[in-house]
């Protein structure tokens, strides 16, 4: 056979941002060597009439970094077209880690990110001490994605100052000397960069700040030196800045930013991009001074989300309005079946509802502040609540108006609003999901997230595919971008300013490839990578997610159910047929410089 594989009758989405065009794809050895006629014989053929085929898709915002360690599969995200994912953000990880400071990084992603301990505990290989070794027990194991890794700041911290790098000391010469040296050792090994977090919101599961939360100008930028070294690399940080405190912190924050992005010229960065309803004009002045910086050569970037950013509420997740009443903390350990039976007794809810919630964040408690600001204020935030299928199909809507709240529901309703989430989180026998987007959602529509996606310094980003697994299941960013925002209001998607689909392709693919600097791949061109997506574009659908415990320990998470997905293929081996996941496993570590 001529090839090993050949994609027939598809429409072709290159990733260049160029216009679809008719053609087949010939697939041999795992490259792609033909793009046209194809007219020799192959060994698989696959019909891809009434189907797009684009590159595979690049997550550059993931938390796989314990998961992959046990996990081949990597879902959510291999639902969703991704060929190639990015470790490492904001600052967390397992590695570099030595043996006794195990559960204190287990701890610390079980706070920020919303993994299970136990399922971290048990599932986590832990065959490494350096960085170059996890990347080399990691490319050990089989996957079905590529996987890319940066250094996180929080236990290269740990690592080398030990106690003192979780006591908020400042670090000295001869610590950040040390850092940077471990960077530079991983960086050569391939590493694609480094990254940092300074959030305000990111605690351990024991309610103390990240280790890196409060480094200085001197520490960031003596480690991001070590970029200097290589033709590679980026850095990448996250930051609330500093919103709960009293005053502005913003330039100050951001000043910080920047000397870190400058200490390494010629490489480019990124920073998360959201808009904060406590803050609602950080986002703007955030885009300012990025504009700001890359005329002035430095190449920062800003990683935006396709919608809103929210967190999913129910007795199934990690938080919903409910647990912090005396009541209902009483029974919160007991099974869902028999809390719900609980609540169901009359006499619980009139004894609940009389009641005033307690705080529940705060000093030494791994409960993040949003908790105790969604409850205190759920007079505001039952404006945003929703439930997240208004028709009752199943089919997921994320961008509704006030007048499908929980809040406008109760007003209909004649009750109270207390008494209106009571009765919604008790549906579906406990297992319903009310919706409340945190973030870009600020003023009821999507007009901050279309400014941010056509931003000309924009990266698609923000995922966290395998975090805050009880509460947010964001890894279908890369389906909603292409079903919501390059159709048509009758599709489904936008009626006003669409994104054509040859650039939202591109910013999938093409984009993030060349942000990270990988040539073989972003693009469908002869002598790149076969990392194809086969997509049933117009029957795309998104679902309500359900939540699942197939995690060690008996973990539950949440997983989004997604049709369309007619086939995925990495390096040529298809990993997806039909939205269902193969038993192919070519997914390899990709080492950034090889």
């Amino acid at each position: 056979m001529q090839y090993d594989l050949k994609i027939e009758n598809g429409t072709i989405i290159d990733g260049t941002g160029a216009e679809p065009f008719a053609a087949n794809i010939a697939i041999k050895g795992g490259q792609i060597i033909e793009i046209g006629q194809c007219s020799g014989s192959a060994a698989q053929n696959l019909d891809a009439r009434g189907c797009i085929v684009t590159p595979g898709f690049i997550d550059l915002h993931t938390h796989y970094d314990g998961q992959i360690s046990w996990d081949e599969e990597l879902m959510p995200s291999v639902n969703h077209g991704v060929t190639t994912i990015v470790t490492g953000n904001c600052g967390v990880g397992f590695a570099p880690c030595r043996a006794e400071d195990h559960d204190r990084l287990i701890r610390l992603m079980e706070g920020v990110e919303d993994i299970p301990g136990t399922a971290l505990s048990e599932g986590i290989t832990w065959d490494w001490e350096t960085f170059p070794e996890y990347m080399d027990a990691i490319d050990a194991i089989p996957h079905t994605l590529d996987f890319a890794m940066m250094v996180p700041h929080d236990p290269l911290r740990v690592f080398v100052m030990g106690d003192r790098g979780i006591a908020e000391e400042t670090a000295t010469s001869d610590d950040i000397n040390r850092m940077r040296e471990l960077t530079r050792e991983a960086l050569a090994a391939g590493a694609i960069g480094f990254s940092t977090g300074r959030s305000d919101f990111h605690k351990s599961a024991d309610g103390a700040a990240t280790p890196a939360a409060e480094a200085t100008p001197e520490e960031l930028a003596g480690i991001a030196r070590a970029l200097n070294d290589f033709d590679y690399g980026v850095l990448h940080a996250v930051n609330d800045f500093k919103q709960e405190r009293e005053g502005d912190q913003f330039d100050a924050e951001f000043d910080v930013l920047e000397k870190y992005f400058r200490a390494a010229p010629g490489h480019k960065a990124s920073i998360t991009w959201m808009q904060r309803d406590l803050v609602p004009d950080h986002w703007q002045r955030i885009a300012k001074r990025t504009e700001k910086l890359q005329a002035e050569g430095v190449e920062l970037f800003l990683q935006a989300a396709p919608r809103a950013i929210g967190v999913f509420l129910g007795l199934q997740s990690t938080f919903h309005p409910l647990m912090a009443f005396p009541s209902y903390i009483e029974i919160a350990d007991l099974p869902l079946a028999e809390r719900v039976a609980k609540l169901r007794d009359p006499a619980m809810k009139k004894q609940m509802l009389a009641e005033t919630p307690v705080q529940l964040a705060g000093p030494g408690s791994s409960v993040p502040p949003m908790a105790d600001l969604l409850i205190a204020g759920i007079d505001f935030v039952a404006e945003k609540l929703f439930r997240l299928d208004p028709k009752g199909d199943g089919e997921v809507d994320y961008e509704q108006s006030a007048e499908n709240s929980i809040a406008q529901k109760a007003r209909n309703a004649g009750v109270s609003l207390w008494e209106q989430i009571y009765d919604e989180v008790l549906k579906d026998d406990g297992k319903a999901l009310i919706y409340f987007p945190a973030y870009n959602y600020t003023h009821m529509n999507y007009d901050a997230v279309h400014t941010m996606l056509t931003h000309p310094f924009v990266l698609p980003g923000l995922t966290d595919g395998g975090a805050h697994v009880g509460y947010i299941c964001d890894a279908s960013f890369p389906t909603y971008l292409l079903n919501y925002w390059t159709k048509t209001k009758a599709k489904g998607g936008r009626s006003d300013n669409p994104i054509p689909l040859s650039r939202a392709v591109q910013m999938l693919s093409a984009d993030g490839a060349d942000y990270l600097g990988f040539a073989d791949r972003g693009r469908l061109q002869v002598g790149k990578k076969a990392d194809i997506n086969v997509i049933d574009y117009e029957n795309l659908s998104l679902k309500v997610p359900t939540m699942v415990k197939d995690l060690p320990a008996g973990g539950q998470r949440l997983l989004q159910p997604v049709t369309g997905y007619r086939a995925t293929f990495v390096s040529g081996q298809q990993i997806i047929c039909n939205d269902t996941i193969t038993g192919a496993r070519p997914g390899r570590l990709v080492r950034a410089g090889r």
